[in-house]
């Protein structure tokens, strides 16, 4: 016979003490009751789970028990003991404890490269969740969207570990005798996993890239530098503007320049003039670039900062400072060395002279 449990039928117990000692086998316990249900976990998520590309937040899980204790059904016939009818009451009382989840243990695990978990952060633990009750405190995430993530719905997993006492039976004593804690009643715990799916949402947005990059730099004078810039994103880029910032030796009169309206997938090139310090170094110069533009929403957005290199050269068939620094000394010392070579001939005619008189 099953018996229907009652809300207000029994009072719980204090929990079930500490699993410090494997329970004895069932021969040296009694059974006089067979609990039906278990603790059933699910999770929701504080806030929303809409993220931007390049975004670092936190996902806040709150976990709830909806485990029903559905009722009971007799193992053992007491008869009119009433001690036997007491004991009976007592592992009653015991069994009611058995929707909840002990030793929780919770992570969050991404399957993807585009989103990452803090390590830090992707396990985390709580002792107990009673049947119709929340988690006080959240269990708290950090993860990081990678800039290059597509828009879209990612869901990662939580895998969730944890124990409820499964089956109690009650020990008469005979605890002390195997050498365990002076209980009267033995706690047999079953494992559980699980696992539950949270959805992260990666919000659409314009997003830029520059294509192609063309035009070479001389030092000492202006060149144009070509810059196509990409719309990868998903939605369109209203009144964009491109901006180019240069640094010494490189300079610009106008360092703006009016994109227009962006459909995603398109394309736009625009030109700079550059003007480099005829003392600038030849090499490969990495200028920064980013795009102002109005969102779906209208508000003023920026792009993230893009990189575009330029080669800067030396001018054809010119000597540098350098080279004309070497030039001026050599031309110095070959002058020297003629003036020296003439002065001593100078002095070796003026000394034969000398000897001749």
């Amino acid at each position: 016979m099953v018996c229907v449990l009652l809300a207000a039928t029994f009072v719980l117990m204090p929990s079930v003490a500490a699993k410090e000692y494997l329970p004895p086998t069932y021969e040296y316990t009694n059974n006089y009751y067979k609990a039906y249900g278990e603790p059933d976990l699910y999770a929701s998520v504080l806030g929303d789970t809409e993220f931007d590309r390049g975004e670092t937040a936190q996902i806040k899980v709150v976990l709830s028990n909806k485990g029903v204790l559905y009722g009971f059904k007799a193992d053992t016939v007491i008869g009119t003991s009433e001690g036997d009818h007491q004991v009976s009451l007592t592992e009653l009382q015991y069994e009611t404890q058995r929707t909840t989840a002990y030793g929780i243990k919770a992570s969050l695990v991404s399957s993807t490269d585009l989103i990452e978990v803090d390590a830090a952060t992707s396990s985390q633990t709580l002792d107990e969740l009673l049947p119709g009750d929340l988690s006080e405190d959240p269990f708290t995430f950090t993860v990081t969207i990678s800039d290059n993530a597509p828009a879209g719905v990612y869901v990662l997993e939580m895998p969730l570990n944890y124990e409820y006492a499964q089956d109690v039976r009650m020990t008469d004593g005979e605890s002390i005798r195997l050498g365990m804690p002076d209980l009267d009643h033995a706690t047999y715990y079953e494992t559980v996993e699980q696992t539950i799916q949270i959805p992260v949402i990666v919000m659409p947005e314009a997003k830029f890239h520059i294509s192609s990059v063309s035009g070479n730099l001389t030092a000492g004078s202006t060149g144009t530098v070509n810059i196509t810039y990409t719309n990868i994103g998903e939605l369109t880029a209203e009144d964009a503007v491109a901006r180019l910032i240069v640094m010494e030796p490189l300079s610009t009169d106008r360092s703006v320049r009016s994109i227009g309206t962006m459909l995603p997938g398109e394309s736009r090139t625009v030109s700079f003039d550059i003007t480099s310090d005829f003392q600038a170094v030849e090499k490969n110069y990495g200028l920064d670039s980013e795009i102002k533009y109005t969102d779906e929403d209208g508000e003023t957005a920026f792009s993230e900062n893009m990189k575009v290199n330029v080669d800067l050269k030396q001018p054809e068939n010119q000597l540098n400072i350098t080279g004309l620094a070497i030039a001026g000394l050599v031309v110095m010392g070959i002058v020297l060395i003629i003036k020296n070579r003439r002065n001593n001939g100078s002095n070796r005619s003026k000394r034969s002279e000398d000897r001749s008189e």
